[in-house]
């Protein structure tokens, strides 16, 4: 049953509403990931999602103001803030296609000559990461006041102890960011690189900031102070590889059961747009063997069934 079509008259509060109904009938699906200890004591049960129109008017349910790791979403933020940067360049030192591999695979790089296959693996995170580094002194800093500023949180920080974490057990990004520096392919020291990057993956925010903090790229590339980052053809980019690599290598399944621009965090996080009309941010700390939050894609799945909103 589609509740509304129009986009003119549609009511997101009730969607949401009905969503919450249905995803609370099945809880605590999947488990946290287990890798970050702060991650790990997160209830399985939780369950947040926040809708955000072109205005800046949010909706939301459930936990969708409570604070939680996002992880891999901060992803899509650094690529935007690099690419507003340098334009076409970034894409000689990173590919746009999906891996099919896990995403802290170390395979791919050696046979394409230290090149990641996308900025969304951990790999194409952190050449994207280093080059934001290089072009600003601070990428973490610098994503950190960008999601400030299109959320309107101003409290929104860096959570020290998970990045920590992180940094503990950091060995396979440390293998892959020295892999690709023998390649000439990372600009900074590599500690100083995965410092940041560990920090940027730390951020803290709800579902509600989450779905504010998107909404440049439903609106073309357009900030909410009503400045360009993007070019509208860069915001199409942006989500394009949102859809085709934004949830690891089940984006695939995605874009068949959701049909939007998405991407994930391990955190339990998952961003989506509806180019031209809103953006999304559910979150449900219960993961599956992916390292997507399974109550997160069913309640996605559930938003364009009722409502008719996709990119298809």
């Amino acid at each position: 049953m589609v509740i509304m079509t129009t986009t003119s008259s549609l009511t997101f509060q009730p969607v949401l509403e009905r969503i919450a109904e249905e995803m609370a009938r099945t809880p605590g699906r999947g488990r946290p990931a287990d890798y970050i200890p702060a991650l790990a004591a997160r209830d399985a049960r939780s369950f947040g999602m926040a809708v955000a129109e072109l205005d800046g008017t949010v909706y939301g349910v459930g936990d969708w103001q409570e604070p939680f790791s996002t992880q891999s979403i901060t992803k899509v933020f650094t690529l935007a803030l690099d690419l507003a940067r340098e334009g076409d360049e970034l894409w000689e030192h990173v590919g746009r296609e999906p891996s099919g591999n896990p995403f802290n695979s170390l395979v791919q790089l050696e046979y394409e000559n230290g090149i990641p296959r996308n900025p969304f693996i951990n790999a194409g995170a952190l050449v994207v990461t280093d080059r934001l580094q290089t072009r600003t002194g601070d990428a973490a800093g610098e994503l950190r006041d960008f999601l400030r500023a299109e959320s309107g949180n101003a409290a929104l920080d860096f959570d020290l102890e998970v990045a920590a974490s992180e940094s503990a057990h950091g060995d396979r990004n440390a293998a892959l960011a020295h892999f690709m520096a023998s390649y000439g392919n990372i600009d900074n020291p590599v500690p100083a690189l995965l410092d940041q990057y560990f920090r940027q993956c730390s951020v803290t925010a709800s579902c509600a900031d989450l779905a504010l903090a998107t909404g440049f790229l439903a609106r073309h590339g357009v900030r909410a102070d009503g400045s360009r980052l993007l070019s509208r053809s860069q915001a199409k980019q942006v989500n394009a590889i949102m859809l085709t690599c934004g949830t690891y290598d089940a984006a695939g399944e995605f874009a068949y059961r959701v049909g939007l621009p998405g991407k994930s965090g391990v955190g339990g996080g998952i961003i989506a747009v509806v180019p031209g009309r809103c953006t999304l941010c559910v979150w449900s700390p219960g993961l599956d063997e992916r390292g997507n939050s399974v109550t997160g894609v069913a309640a996605l799945d559930r938003f364009t069934t009722l409502t008719g909103l996709s990119v298809f």
